[in-house]
């Protein structure tokens, strides 16, 4: 008997790559850079945790990011990005729903954001369904993530 996609879906990920792609043709780009880790997490309970950073962040010259100037606080989170809540899953569709009710993007709280799902083995492919506006321009985005070995 073949797997749900809930239940494919569940378990721990680590990021391979994030791409966002302008629907206006022009160039791709690594946002954040191409020096990323991070995870997503689908808990049997229903809910998601994702994070990931640029791992090259510059480190906060006090040692505490609470004395952090604002230039150092906005480039480290500007490579830095994580939301959290409970996940849905559309079978039929192939999207997976993340409806946030945690948030570094404060604008993103209480939403919704749908995902088109494809797994290949133990890759996951995630984008966006329909482009978010980004810098003034319509974009997809394009994460793919890889099954996380058991930590036992």
């Amino acid at each position: 008997m073949s797997q749900t996609l809930r239940e494919r879906l569940v378990g721990t990920w680590k990021l391979v790559s994030y791409v966002e792609s302008p629907v206006d043709g022009s160039e791709s780009t690594y946002p954040m850079g191409d020096k990323l880790m991070g995870t997503i997490m689908y808990a049997p309970d229903g809910y998601m945790a994702v994070q990931f950073m640029n791992r090259d962040r510059p480190r906060f010259p006090s040692g505490d990011w609470f004395l952090g100037t604002d230039k150092e606080i906005k480039e480290a989170a500007l490579g830095y990005f994580a939301y959290s809540g409970p996940f849905h899953v559309d079978e039929a569709q192939m999207v997976v729903m993340h409806s946030l009710f945690v948030s570094l993007d404060p604008n993103w709280l209480g939403q919704t954001q749908r995902r088109s799902v494809r797994i290949e083995e133990d890759v996951l492919y995630l984008s966006t369904e329909t482009p978010i506006e980004t810098e003034g321009k319509a974009t997809m985005y394009y994460l793919t993530w890889k099954r996380a070995e058991p930590n036992m």
